[in-house]
């Protein structure tokens, strides 16, 4: 491939592969990708399951105990989820403690679901698993930038056909489709319903995310669903 054909794909690069400076520059980036991969292995030997720990571009990152307000969101999605595709047997629902391990990064999404055909071959002892197809991250003042960041740019790279970004304090729920390697924006809603395009058939009402008594309903809703 020429330096224009590269070029029209990454205009990004455009500058640095005309610079007579590209050797040096790639020397560096090679030197600094060694050093990460370093850390990504002692990464790998130090986690534990006590802490949520991801590594994100080099960095190790401990997340705080979450908000009563993310733990409520949490609970509720991962009840009606996880029933709904053990009911029909879509698959596979992992929260929380999932080590996603990506091509440069790790992360640990607050839910996520994985289609039969990759659910299938996971074992009891694994403990990294592959991009899943469904991804959710529920926003903190401390996270925020990395889920819409460079989780949002990792998930749509790796084939993550839907990714729902949730904030728990403002109660509110976005829904992106992955087109074209992109994200696209289908719904941004606090009320009204939700469907998934990724798990056949799961559909919900956004108030469920953040009310009891409207997720109890939804979840008898499911479950009487023939």
């Amino acid at each position: 491939m020429t330096t224009s054909q590269v070029a029209l794909k990454l205009p990004e690069l455009t500058p640095l592969l005309r610079s007579p400076r590209l050797p040096v520059y790639m020397q560096q980036l090679q030197a600094w990708l060694e050093t990460e991969q370093s850390r990504r292995a002692r990464f790998y030997e130090e986690m534990s399951e006590e802490h949520k720990m991801e590594f994100i571009n080099g960095e190790v990152i401990v997340h705080s105990p979450a908000r009563l307000s993310h733990t409520i969101v949490s609970k509720h999605l991962l009840q009606l989820l996880d029933m709904y595709v053990r009911k029909y047997k879509l698959g596979f629902v992992g929260h929380e403690k999932m080590l996603i391990t990506l091509t440069r990064n790790d992360y640990e999404p607050d839910l996520c679901y994985f289609r039969p055909a990759k659910a299938q071959h996971f074992t009891p002892t694994q403990t990294q698993f592959p991009a899943p197809d469904f991804v959710v991250e529920i926003l903190s003042p401390t996270t925020e930038a990395n889920d819409r960041g460079v989780k949002f740019e990792d998930y749509a790279l790796h084939g993550v056909g839907e990714y729902w970004i949730i904030d728990p304090e403002q109660e509110f729920v976005e829904q992106y489709i992955l087109k074209d390697e992109n994200y696209a924006l289908r719904i941004k809603a606090m009320t009204g319903v939700i469907e998934s395009s990724v798990i056949p058939g799961f559909v919900i009402p956004v108030r469920a995310l953040f009310d009891e008594a409207e997720q109890f309903a939804a979840l008898q809703a499911l479950l009487e669903r023939a």
